[in-house]
Parts: C-alpha cells; structure tokens; sequence
C-alpha cells in the first residue's frame, strides 16, 4: 500500500463479516472497482464484536480484487507472542501495511464472557511492527477529557518516537477541525490520513457528536441534517467536502461507509457515476446489542460510530 508515497491516498475501510462466507462483501467490494482509490483498510473486531478474521480478508481482497488492504491489528486481542505471529503471517500473505491500535473497549455486558490481554502496550506493538517490515501507521485520537488536542499529539509523538510512519485521524467535519489538525501535527513529519466517515440520518450526527469521544460534530452540520430532505445526500456532500478538505492539508483520506453502504462511495469519489453499479447485497452483520454506549475514552481503532 502506498501510504508513503507522495500521491495523495484514498483507502475504503471495510468490517468484515460476523460469519464464514465473505461472497457478498467481496462481490460488493468488486463493484468499486472503477472508482479512484488506493486500496483498502480493513478492520480488526471493529466495537469489539466477533468478526471473520482481518488478515483473511485482507489475502481475499488481495486474491479476488487485485487491491491491497491495510491490516488492523490491536492490542486487545493478542498476546506478544499471537501478535508477532500476526506480524510475520501478513508479511508472509505479501500485506505490507499496518494500522496498530489497542482496540476498542470490550462491553460491559460482554466482559463475563470476553477478556481483553494488552500485555504490550501500543508503542510496544509499534516496535515490533517496524521490527517485522511493515508500514505502520496509527490513530490520531482526540480525547477532550485528556487535554483534547495538545495530549494527543503528545501521545502521537510517542507513537512516532517508536517507530510510526502515518497515522489516521478519527472522523472530521468540517474545514476548522481540519485546519486544526494539520497544524497541530506538521511538526511530526509523517503522513496524516484524514478519517471520514459520511453522516445517515440525523440521529447518526448527534450520536457522533454526543456519544463517540473525540469527534466533533459541527452544530450547523447537526442542523443542516435534520433540516435536509435527504440526508444522505447531505451526509455524502459533507464527505465530499472532506475529502477535498483533505486533500488541501492531508496526505489522504480513509472513507468509511457508514453502516456498510458501500454505494455512497461512487456519489463521493465518481461525479459522473456513468455506468458504474453496486452490488447491494448487504453484507453479514450480526444484531447490534449496543444501544446505548457511552463516549468511549481508549485508543481504539478508527472504527467509529457504526452502531448509534
């Protein structure tokens, strides 16, 4: 994946599937063929719910699709020694590029059955990427209880210190906060991917804003997606506008269909879609037991606001 190059850089996030058979995700991911993008990023156990493996889906992109695909891999779920497995594994399956994060928080409800190990810290996981070959690249996450900007470029430098070439920022809204990253961050001299994540309905932008630590979502947006008679159209021309935000002040951008709707990514990146179509077949997506969570305060990875 070309996350250092000097070309601007637009990757896909993709969930893989709560189940066996990824067909359908892959015959959807094959009908984004013709769009304009690198490549795309695949998450790891995204709100901490059981997922296909990312590694397997990253080789069956790369198998199927002819595209590479980043490999999310937290802290979370391995141990040093499964994580260093993982390292060499995806090297040996030709991935070459990591996205390192400790993972989102295992729910309360789900703790009796599900533990987390963390027994290396995320700098530690760095380390050993870098270590193994691999691009590494890591969240820029804000948390506005720890200082908001300023301690989260001290945590990003750390990151960098140990070895971090890129990093992706969580979702963001609106040319202020673009700005305000891009200026807080120029000294780390490493590429800044920006997270967009395009907003569904009105409930989607207030659960962001009120209930996902770290992303902020404009009042005026707020407003203009209960005012819209479509939102989704108004939450697809706001990732437009990101996405040309980003390429003003960014190395690129990593898009994150909302809720696995792959088909606003030809509105966002293919003006003219012409004779492009969708597979919209949804994918395998197990039953949302998350209603109501809380603002979540970890270094997670960029898998952001999908349940509200």
């Amino acid at each position: 994946m070309p996350m250092l190059s000097d070309d601007f850089v637009i990757t896909i996030e993709v969930v893989p599937p709560g189940g066996p058979d990824p067909s359908p995700l892959i015959d959807t991911l094959a009908s984004l063929s013709a769009l304009p993008f690198s490549g795309f990023s695949v998450a790891s156990n995204p709100v901490a719910k059981p997922r296909m493996s990312a590694m397997a889906l990253c080789a069956m992109i790369r198998k199927h699709l002819d595209k590479p695909a980043v490999l999310h891999l937290t802290t979370r779920d391995h141990n040093r020694l499964s994580l260093q497995g993982e390292l060499w594994g995806a090297r040996a399956l030709g991935i070459d590029t990591v996205m390192l994060a400790t993972g989102d928080l295992v729910a309360f409800d789900d703790r009796h059955a599900t533990t987390t190990v963390r027994d290396t810290d995320i700098y530690g996981l760095v380390r050993m990427a870098r270590e193994s070959g691999m691009q590494t690249g890591v969240v820029f996450d804000i948390h506005p209880e720890r200082n908001g900007l300023s301690q989260a470029v001290a945590h990003l430098k750390r990151k960098v210190d140990a070895g971090a070439q890129f990093a992706v920022t969580q979702p963001v809204y609106d040319m202020a906060g673009a700005d305000q990253i891009a200026d807080a961050t120029h000294d780390m001299r490493i590429p800044m991917i920006m997270g967009i994540l395009p907003l569904r309905t009105p409930r989607h932008a207030d659960f962001l804003h009120h209930k996902v630590a770290g992303i902020a979502v404009p009042e005026s947006l707020r407003a203009r997606m209960h005012m819209a008679e479509d939102p989704v159209k108004e939450g697809v021309a706001n990732a437009r506008e990101m996405v040309s935000a980003a390429r003003q002040s960014f190395a690129g951008a990593c898009i994150m269909p909302p809720f696995d709707h792959f088909e606003v990514m030809t509105d966002i990146l293919f003006p003219d879609p012409g004779s492009i179509s969708f597979n919209l077949k949804r994918t395998h997506r197990p039953p949302s037991t998350n209603n109501t969570p809380g603002k979540r305060t970890n270094d997670q990875s960029n898998n952001k606001g999908r349940h509200p």
